[in-house]
């Protein structure tokens, strides 16, 4: 690209600086957003059996199209030039553009990605058409950058024995009817063109084409013209929505893979970044507001031959408006008492019962595992109130409240009178009213960093939240932070949740140990089987089971054994803002605030190539974004992995250039051409603020 000129234009400037991201994305984007293909991105094109292209009409409205054909029907004789010996549809409106604009001698601008369904790659480019024949386009090349997998949903497409685009049809629609309605609310993946023109020919101006993912019904109709559409944390390059604030249009395509008809639709577009529905969304950062110009329903336009969709980990991290509809109409009920049924009574141990509470009216508030349910009980005549830790995961569908009865002499609770009441004349069927839960202790299951958990006693309500929420979150995302739990009692007899604890343990694939230490137990035979550890835990304890420093530790229990739990993690090296505690009773915990420094980078261009030296992935790292394990993790892809802590080896990947520093002391071996993943970040130079950093996959064992 031209070094004086910017790859982005000012639409996109806008949003970025509006998002805090100009500064890092303008010299992020100097050094991936090109004027030619590289080798890999020609080779890539010319394999594909379709391509997405986006246009602006004659009276500039965008349109989103797809070009189908066998695989060879597109071709790159050099980096800047690709071509097309296909056609689009005679019903598709990129034809009457084509045509119109070749008679006029103007050269259309499209705006092109081409997407690998089944393995979820794809790369974009702006071009103009330099010639037009009657069974080719010719293109010259104005941008071209990659683009991460992030919310595509794999699709195997299976070439039929023919396929006959003669028999396609077309019904132009000025609304959405009812089949228009179930193709878009059905859909889990469109397509969006924009387009800017400023009028000085730059490369970032035209036509652009971009994929969009969800689960399906991420898209709404609110009414016959218009749709709403959640936009998900993406590049930041923000080429769609820098076109529409400019320009204020958007094509969109939504393709019926039964049936292989496609939706083409055109209208005014608008970015809204003030909407309430947005904090009620999983996953938006903002929405897109739709309203239908015109669009057409292109019956057969594609092979319908294609299988169910496989889910990208990203999407399951993402809602539905269904959700986001029962979520918002609770939320205004938070702060008040609200009726809840005991719907199930389960004696956990000597001193503890469960209590599943739901609601009466049918709806839960979401919560974090860790956080406590606010309840209050009328015990002679006068109300009780309490908190207690909710025991279950999020997606459980109760509350489950796993309460100790206290004694007079406790002094956690002073009287125990709640406590004895739960115990002693709480029933099936009984109303016990609460507020919705809250609380600044909890557990990220998605983090990518493995957690120490230490309770004592009734402490182990919140860690059994955490844990199970772990279990739940995994079906989402298929990853399950290493976790570890030590939990502290007296006697055998007192483990509650043993059996729940063992089941967990058991379904994480090894991801998740259980350790628990018995101060006075009834008898030594089971030590090693039954329990690991006779006593409080001790340092030399700790550091058997805390594999490295890097580790997040939440500590739950009496103030005197969360003094010493901390004071302890802290000589063995863990990090005061690594370790979270809750206590029952008044916190006494007294923190030190020392840290370690590392010099890292802040910013980094990360390119990651398979092992074929192809370029998978080409993304801008912050500092808040983690080890580079994280950062691929979180951007789609899925290295292999093992311990996560620098000790197995497993994301070892080639250091084709650039350098590394690591998080922590690692045992693994690895030269100076290798890298691990899970323990390492870029280096700061004093050469750039924008270091680039090149890795490569690979499988040693093949």
């Amino acid at each position: 690209m031209n070094n004086d000129q910017s790859p982005f234009h000012l639409g996109e400037q806008m949003i970025q600086t509006k998002l805090g991201v100009r500064e890092n994305m303008e010299r992020f984007g100097r050094m991936v957003i090109r004027d030619h293909m590289p080798e890999q991105h020609q080779r890539f094109y010319q394999q594909l059996p379709f391509i997405f292209l986006g246009h602006e009409d004659p009276k500039g409205f965008p349109w989103a199209s797809i070009l189908f054909a066998n695989p060879g029907f597109i071709k790159s004789d050099t980096e800047h030039s690709l071509s097309f010996s296909q056609l689009p549809l005679e019903q598709d409106p990129l034809t009457e553009t084509l045509n119109e604009n070749s008679l006029n001698g103007k050269n259309t601008k499209l705006g092109i990605l081409g997407i690998e369904l089944p393995t979820r790659r794809r790369n974009r480019l702006a071009a103009h058409v330099t010639k037009l024949s009657d069974n080719s386009i010719e293109l010259n090349v104005d941008q071209t950058f990659g683009n991460c997998p992030q919310y595509i949903q794999s699709r195997e497409y299976y070439p039929p024995d023919s396929h006959n685009p003669t028999e396609t049809s077309r019904l132009e629609i000025r609304s959405f009817d009812n089949v228009a309605q179930k193709i878009v609310e059905s859909a889990d993946t469109f397509f969006i063109a924009s387009s800017y023109d400023s009028g000085n020919n730059n490369p970032s101006d035209g036509a652009d084409v971009s994929h969009r993912g969800g689960k399906r019904g991420f898209v709404k109709i609110i009414n016959n013209n218009q749709l709403i559409i959640p936009d998900y944390m993406g590049n930041n390059h923000f080429n769609t929505f820098g076109n529409i604030e400019l320009n204020g249009k958007a094509g969109l395509l939504f393709i019926d893979f039964q049936t292989g008809d496609i939706l083409t639709l055109t209208g005014e577009a608008r970015v809204d970044w003030e909407s309430d529905d947005i904090a009620f969304f999983e996953g938006a950062q903002r929405l897109l507001r739709f309203k239908l110009t015109k669009g057409y329903l292109i019956k057969k336009a594609i092979p319908a031959n294609w299988s169910k969709p496989e889910f990208s980990p990203n999407t399951q991290l993402t809602g539905t408006w269904d959700e986001a509809k029962k979520l918002k109409e609770i939320e205004t009920q938070r702060n008040q008492w609200l009726p809840y049924r005991v719907d199930q009574i389960v004696i956990e141990s000597e001193s503890i019962r469960s209590f599943h509470l739901v609601p009466e009216n049918g709806q839960l508030f979401k919560f974090k595992p860790g956080q406590f349910l606010t309840i209050r009980v009328r015990i002679n005549d006068e109300y009780m109130i309490r908190t207690y830790t909710v025991s279950n995961a999020d997606s459980d569908g109760v509350y489950r409240l796993s309460i100790k009865r206290e004694h007079a002499s406790s002094s956690n609770v002073p009287d125990g009178i709640v406590s004895n009441h739960m115990h002693s004349n709480v029933k099936l069927g009984d109303i016990i009213e609460a507020k919705a839960p809250t609380g600044n202790f909890y557990f990220e299951t998605r983090k990518q960093k493995p957690a120490l958990l230490v309770a004592a006693g009734i402490g182990i309500t919140p860690m059994l939240a955490m844990l199970r929420q772990a279990l739940v979150d995994a079906v989402k995302t298929r990853y399950i932070r290493p976790t570890t739990l030590v939990a502290i009692v007296r006697t055998e007899k007192e483990r509650a949740f043993y059996q729940e604890l063992s089941q967990i343990a058991e379904q994480s694939s090894g991801q998740i140990n259980i350790h628990w230490c018995i101060t006075k137990p009834q008898s030594k035979r089971f030590l090693g089987s039954d329990f690991n550890f006779i006593g409080r835990p001790t340092k030399e304890f700790f550091q058997a089971v805390i594999e490295n420093k890097r580790t997040d530790a939440y500590l739950c229990g009496p103030p005197p054994f969360m003094q010493q739990t901390y004071d302890t993690l802290r000589m063995i090296g863990l990090s005061d803002l690594a370790i979270y505690a809750e206590s029952f009773g008044p916190s006494s915990l007294k923190r030190d605030s020392q840290t370690q420094a590392f010099k890292f980078a802040k910013n980094a261009s990360i390119i990651v190539q398979d092992e074929q030296g192809e370029v998978s992935i080409e993304q801008q790292w912050s500092d808040k974004d983690g080890t580079l394990l994280e950062f691929l993790e979180s951007h789609g892809v899925q290295p292999e992995y093992g311990c996560r802590s620098g000790q197995c080896g497993s994301c070892k990947a080639k250091l084709i250039n650039g350098k590394v520093s690591s998080t922590l002391s690692s045992t693994a071996p690895v030269d100076d051409s290798e890298v691990l993943l899970c323990c390492a970040k870029p280096t700061a130079t004093k050469e750039t603020s924008m270091p680039t950093l090149t890795i490569q996959f690979f499988n040693e064992h093949e």
